[in-house]
């Protein structure tokens, strides 16, 4: 027990009175309007605790989510459920959160919650460009799931770059490329149909441009061109891609080429500016 506390105690209720209250003239107590407090009441100091409630539920969850409780990509509980847990009102949790953004480890998407940021992938985008491969280099397992698939008349751009004829079909995917199976890139590949007669089929079964190319014919194909750029996320890219409206995206505009300088490939891709550290090399 606190010695001034005990002390304070141990006073009889004469001796506190003594000490608190005036003396009228001739030397007895009276009382007057006041109450005041024992003398030794002033020295106790309540114990108040040095770290803020916010940052022990910031570190909390930072041991969460360096123990996998929450893995990269997860959502966490609401502002309402992480106040039940650690007892506090939602004014606490927030800035809590608000801490865990400031440093990269979550991020908040608008109507939809808070998750944990992911571990951004290597992509190396040089000569030669393999989706599977850089994902598997990168400690990543790959992965495609295809949105759509169709043949059709080329569009002005897609001719220019597949150096086609006005009217010339071309077989056109579009899909998601897949990180521990967390999209991380929209793309839309753009493949002239005349001599790859085969390939929408080996496309959707081998889920692999390479792959596929390859069951078509051509074993081998390199990067003739890219071109980077940075937009921001629309609602369908951000419906895709798990984001929110406005996030910013990584946009890159590619042709390959077959052994013999033929464009077999025209691809835009959108990849999430988070989710992606893109490399260049010769």
């Amino acid at each position: 027990m606190n010695s001034n506390a005990s002390a304070c105690s141990a006073e009889t209720a004469t001796d506190q009175a003594r000490k608190t209250l005036p003396l009228a003239r001739g030397g007895r107590n009276t009382y007057n309007q006041t109450t005041l407090l024992p003398a030794c009441a002033a020295k106790v100091r309540p114990i108040m605790s040095r770290t803020p409630l916010w940052h022990a539920i910031a570190t909390s969850l930072t041991q969460d989510i360096a123990d996998t409780r929450y893995t990269p990509g997860d959502k966490l509980p609401t502002e309402a459920e992480l106040s039940a847990r650690f007892g506090v009102n939602r004014h606490t949790v927030r800035r809590a959160l608000a801490d865990l953004a400031e440093q990269g480890l979550v991020h908040a998407r608008r109507g939809s919650g808070v998750f944990v940021t992911p571990r951004p992938t290597d992509y190396p985008i040089g000569k030669r460009v393999r989706f599977h491969q850089n994902l598997r280099a990168a400690g990543r397992l790959p992965g495609k799931e295809m949105l759509s698939l169709e043949t059709r008349r080329a569009d002005a751009t897609e001719a220019e770059a597949l150096a086609l004829p006005p009217g010339a079909q071309v077989h056109v995917s579009q899909g998601l490329s897949l990180a521990d199976g967390q999209p991380i890139a929209l793309f839309i590949s753009a493949f002239p149909a005349d001599p790859l007669p085969h390939l929408p089929e080996a496309l959707q079964r081998l889920r692999s441009v390479t792959a596929a190319l390859t069951e078509c014919g051509i074993p081998d194909y390199t990067r003739a061109s890219t071109r980077v750029s940075a937009v921001l996320a629309d609602a369908t890219q951000a419906l895709h891609l798990r984001l929110t409206e406005g996030d910013p995206l990584l946009r890159s505009v590619a042709i390959n080429v077959d052994p013999d300088g033929r464009p077999v490939e025209y691809g835009l891709c959108w990849f999430a500016g988070d989710r992606v550290t893109l490399t260049l090399s010769d």
